[in-house]
């Protein structure tokens, strides 16, 4: 008997996620894998002072609300390791996440997110996350521009992300879902 030769399947773009160097950040958006490398100086300066200003009063309950689970680059799986999305910072209310997952994997919906936007991500953030988001109907996002020291606010309703405010430079801010304390601006950008 004759043996039919094996056929090449594609490489399984989570599985290609997994085999990535540490120095790299990987995601699968409509089936593809993207990679970047870790962010720069005013991108992290961005991501960390917005990650204290969400962290400090929604999850520690520290002159806010609480309520919330904050965190930095969170891996979020949708539909079974197809779309596979890192935000800058994502937030679950509590009632909606009760705890932490124990591993690296959130496959809870987050309720709001923040994309850091550098140059070589823009157009993949704007575009292609924005889309995913809104598909799995994650509420809120922000888009961060740390070179413009601009903030884009968004919500989503029905289905389409509405422009709620755009703030910037060394103003003061409240934004949703976390207008119940304002947010320092001119903390967040390299001087």
């Amino acid at each position: 008997m004759n043996a039919l030769p094996a056929l090449a399947l594609e490489p399984d773009p989570y599985q290609q996620l997994l085999d990535l160097p540490e120095n790299l950040v990987g995601e699968i958006i409509d089936g593809a894998l993207y990679t970047q490398s870790r962010p720069s100086g005013p991108h992290g300066m961005s991501e960390g002072g917005i990650f204290s200003d969400a962290y400090i009063p929604f999850q520690r309950g520290s002159g806010g609300p609480g309520g919330w689970w904050i965190l930095m680059e969170p891996e979020l799986h949708f539909i079974r390791d197809r779309e596979v999305l890192v935000p800058d910072v994502a937030g679950w209310r509590r009632e909606r996440m009760p705890k932490i997952p124990s591993e690296h994997r959130f496959e809870v919906v987050p309720d709001w997110v923040c994309e850091v936007l550098s140059p070589s991500t823009a157009r993949k953030d704007r575009l292609l996350k924005l889309a995913v988001y809104a598909r799995f109907g994650v509420g809120f996002c922000w888009l961060v521009d740390p070179l413009a020291r601009t903030v884009e606010v968004f919500r989503l309703v029905e289905g389409q992300w509405l422009l709620e405010g755009v703030h910037g430079g060394e103003a003061r801010m409240r934004a949703v879902p976390f207008d119940a304390v304002e947010m320092d601006l001119a903390l967040w950008w390299v001087d």
